[in-house]
């Protein structure tokens, strides 16, 4: 949902901030390394049990992920590279969020939690996974109800209201799984489209002909047999065979022969 709708709204109010840092030498790959820094460190504040310090960390390392674009794109700087590095890390810091949870819970008094905040993170690997592969073949993979935006949103949420921490995975969790289905969903029908569009067409000379079976009468008619030798040409009569004129010769002498 926020990549799909709400990523231009977004970008309008951070250009500005973007437009001030690039006054500045900092770049947005150190935006980057910072970002994946304090959330590396917010994980480990969270899988120690400090959930409201985890949340000012969780609000502290979203501030770089959302400013190293905009200041790519004011200082010129925007390229592949940058894109891969800003995805990579996204799964970065995913992983030492969600990893901290699941340590949190593992040494809790409910440690049979540890496999929610670990499925939220499978669910996310599939959505990113979705998108990436998408965009690969050509297609439009972004939206979604819970998209990477959202996740981080009701994460920070979750530990700032510790009670409802629990509540709060459970709803992501179900909303990512819904987001794994939008996603399947959309590229399918563009996939398909572009099947639908480009059928698969054969040259009438690549199909194979169909034999039929022999027919022994074909080879006796008159008008099926074509002779290839030089002397024997459509529409001139043949001349007697050999055989024929062994036997004339033949007949002759015993005709002219005394004795019989």
């Amino acid at each position: 949902m926020f990549d799909g709708h709400l990523r231009a709204g977004v970008d309008k109010r951070t250009g500005p901030i973007g437009a001030a840092l690039a006054k500045t030498p900092l770049s947005a790959d150190s935006l980057t390394v910072a970002g994946i820094v304090i959330s590396m460190a917010a994980g480990v504040v969270v899988a120690t049990g400090r959930l409201w310090f985890g949340f000012i960390l969780v609000v502290a390392g979203a501030i770089p992920d959302l400013l190293d674009g905009p200041l790519a794109k004011m200082k010129g700087t925007t390229s592949k590279r940058g894109a891969f590095f800003d995805s990579f890390s996204d799964r970065v810091s995913d992983l030492f969020l969600f990893g901290g949870l699941v340590w949190y819970f593992i040494h809790s008094n409910r440690p049979d939690l540890a496999t929610l905040p670990f499925a939220i993170y499978g669910a996310a690997s599939l959505i990113s996974y979705q998108r990436a592969k998408a965009e690969s073949l050509g297609f439009n993979a972004k939206g979604g109800i819970m998209e990477r935006g959202e996740r981080i949103f009701a994460l920070a949420a979750g530990l700032l209201f510790s009670p409802i921490l629990i509540a709060i995975l459970w709803i992501t969790l179900v909303l990512s799984l819904i987001t794994v289905v939008q996603r399947f969903v959309k590229i399918w029908i563009q996939a398909s489209a572009s099947v639908s569009r480009n059928p698969r067409r054969y040259r009438r000379d690549h199909e194979p002909s169909a034999k039929r079976p022999f027919q022994r009468s074909e080879f006796f008619r008159s008008g099926s047999r074509r002779s290839t030798h030089p002397r024997r040409r459509i529409g001139t009569t043949s001349g007697p065979s050999s055989f024929s004129r062994w036997l004339e010769h033949m007949g002759a002498r015993s005709l002219e022969d005394p004795k019989s």
